[in-house]
């Protein structure tokens, strides 16, 4: 059984041509207080779904980030943009105008202008979009934030960024429900795409769609990706999503990156067991090969041999 490497160790993988990372995740960690039952509810320890995490992340990098469900990867995302504060650790990101800020340190109000920099686009293409909004409101939102654009500049932005994602510049005026799931997701994806930012995390992004609309969602952000550099964080629980779209894999495991290599080397010369564990109970499409183990029993080897 393979040791679990330091986490801090496993994050200094260097980045494709060893490129200067936008992103620098240092000793991240999410501790969730657990309570006591009676009048003061007492706190008597901690779930620790984010536990030291370190990774870089280089400029026009895909990193995928993976594990099964309650190992810490969207608590990760969300902790490194500040959706939820984290409890420990550094979050350096690099400007465009090349100054350095550790997110994780920055108050309310000096978070603001770094966001239009970072943006996310979420799991739930429905639940995500505002339905009392329309699709000029909702994608426009951020640059009536930031005070970028109004009127007749902003209908011109939005257009364009719908047309960029395969939208129509008429969609502006319909509402969320009028859509389907792929077209949604298109919605958040122009949401997040018209702030111009260097960094788009990903949160399970295709998970809810139809394989079909996952191949040209995923095609579309690959687009995206050469012509405005950016930089993917994605998340994701889907293998073979991963091989195909991501340049580097950390693995997680009860809020830890337990393996985190070139994508290749993944798929091709997986180091630790959990990994192991994750690409065999992946489902084959030849009925010829079955698997020969029972995933729950394996992980509990694993747990037993700490």
């Amino acid at each position: 059984m393979n040791p679990a490497p330091d986490p801090v160790s496993a994050g200094l993988v260097p980045s494709p041509a060893g490129a200067a990372p936008l992103l620098s995740v240092r000793g991240l960690g999410k501790h969730f207080p657990v309570y006591g039952r009676g009048f003061r509810r007492k706190v008597v320890g901690v779930i620790k779904a984010v536990d030291n995490v370190s990774f870089d992340l280089a400029p026009g990098e895909s990193l995928g980030l993976v594990g099964e469900s309650g190992s810490g990867k969207t608590t990760t995302a969300r902790c490194i943009l500040r959706a939820i504060a984290p409890t420990a650790g550094e979050v350096r990101f690099r400007l465009p105008d090349g100054r350095t800020v550790d997110l994780a340190q920055l108050t309310d109000r000096e978070l603001k202008p770094v966001r239009q920099h970072a943006q996310m686009v979420f799991q739930d293409p429905f639940s995500s979009l505002n339905p009392r909004m329309n699709v000029r409101d909702i994608v426009g939102e951020p640059l009536v934030i930031h005070g970028l654009a109004a009127g007749a500049d902003l209908d011109d932005r939005v257009s364009e960024v719908l047309a960029r994602v395969g939208l129509q510049p008429e969609h502006r005026s319909r509402y969320p429900h009028a859509f389907s799931g792929g077209q949604r997701q298109r919605i958040g994806i122009a949401r997040a795409l018209i702030m111009r930012p260097s960094l788009i995390v990903c949160d399970e992004a295709t998970s809810a769609l139809d394989v079909s609309v996952q191949a040209q969602v995923l095609d579309l952000l690959k687009e995206l990706q050469r012509e405005f550099r950016l930089t993917y964080l994605f998340v994701a629980h889907n293998l073979d999503v991963v091989r195909n779209f991501c340049d580097r894999v950390a693995v997680m495991r009860k809020g830890r990156i337990v393996e985190l290599a070139a994508t290749g080397q993944i798929f091709s010369a997986p180091q630790h067991a959990y990994t192991k564990i994750l690409l065999s109970a992946v489902p084959s499409p030849d009925p010829d090969v079955v698997m020969n183990f029972n995933v729950g029993e394996e992980l509990a080897k694993l747990d037993a041999a700490g």
